[in-house]
């Protein structure tokens, strides 16, 4: 056992190597499904086997040393130091079935409550900023199984205005955050830098510019309002309306683009999302829509920003 067990722990530490050398694709899902899994079933055969089996030995032990402590052998204090070695976890054991209520803690937390993500890019700006440290409410749309994915529990819907992360439609090993200007069936516009939903343009305040800090620069500022949520977003005054490069995603028959922007309608059981920081975004608008399989859960809370302390709350 403990050959196979050296084993299976040196392909768990290949794997991470390789994911962060960037040899191999990385799924910390799967990396912790496949952990829990493993350590699970040292765990039950340590209750089960193993530990039943040294306690029959450090039994058979104190056997033979109160026959010998009869004839004047061992000490108790010896017998007692020997019986607690007896009773050891060998190291195999300890690095599975002793990592096994911490792992399968983190794992139910992970997967079924809330995950932790950090923000890598500028998109969604300024709601989010680079190195934000957010949980992610996995309840909220319904519980998924772990690693695939599917849907085990109804939850609500997405709501046009919450900000959500997904599995990247192209690639789906990557998880992405926007928020959801469009749910199923709505016609969404984004024609000369103004969004409409159903025909209705989205109410829009004006804000004093708004200074972004790693472009050294400033960009027009505004809050929009989508129902009862109200959020802000930056435009670039330098950057063109039309949207280039959009890919051939599927339903793109959907989707009319133009020089002036675009509009889509949204199929049923997916939604249209888009950045905050809209001119510097690659949302929908540019690879499609993304699928309700697809989702993983509603961004609500910064738990932590190293460089910022301030940034920690809940936002909109």
């Amino acid at each position: 056992m403990p050959f196979i067990t050296g084993l299976v722990l040196a392909a768990f530490v290949a794997y991470a190597v390789g994911w962060y050398m960037e040899a191999v694709e990385g799924n910390f899902a799967l990396l912790l499904f496949m952990a829990t899994v493993v350590t699970g079933i040292y765990w039950i055969a340590e209750r089960l086997y193993f530990l039943p089996q040294r306690r029959r030995a450090a039994q058979a032990y104190e056997a033979r040393a109160a026959r010998g402590s009869e004839a004047g052998a061992a000490p108790a204090a010896d017998v007692a130091e020997v019986r607690q070695k007896i009773l050891m976890q060998p190291w195999w054991l300890d690095w599975t079935a002793g990592l096994f209520p911490v792992i399968v803690a983190v794992f139910v937390l992970r997967s079924f409550l809330f995950e932790p993500f950090k923000i890598p890019s500028g998109s969604m700006i300024p709601t989010l900023l680079v190195g934000d440290l957010i949980l992610v409410n996995k309840f909220t749309y319904g519980l998924r199984m772990p690693v695939f994915n599917v849907k085990m529990t109804d939850g609500r819907k997405p709501q046009r205005g919450d900000v959500m992360v997904f599995r990247y439609p192209p690639k789906p090993s990557l998880d992405y955050i926007k928020r959801v200007v469009g749910v199923p069936g709505d016609q969404v516009a984004y024609l000369n830098k103004r969004l409409t939903v159903n025909g209705q343009p989205v109410p829009t305040t004006q804000l004093p510019d708004y200074f972004e800090a790693d472009a050294m620069r400033y960009f027009k500022h505004f809050e929009e309002q989508v129902g009862q949520v109200k959020y802000r977003v930056l435009n670039d005054p330098d950057r063109p309306a039309f949207v280039p490069g959009a890919d051939d995603f599927p339903f793109r028959e959907n989707c009319r683009y133009s020089v002036e922007g675009v509009t889509c309608t949204v199929p049923e059981g997916h939604y249209f999302m888009m950045g905050d920081n809209r001119d510097n975004s690659l949302d929908s608008r540019y690879w499609g829509f993304v699928p309700d399989r697809n989702i993983v859960g509603r961004a609500f809370f910064i738990w932590m920003n190293f460089g910022n302390f301030s940034r920690i709350g809940s936002f909109n």
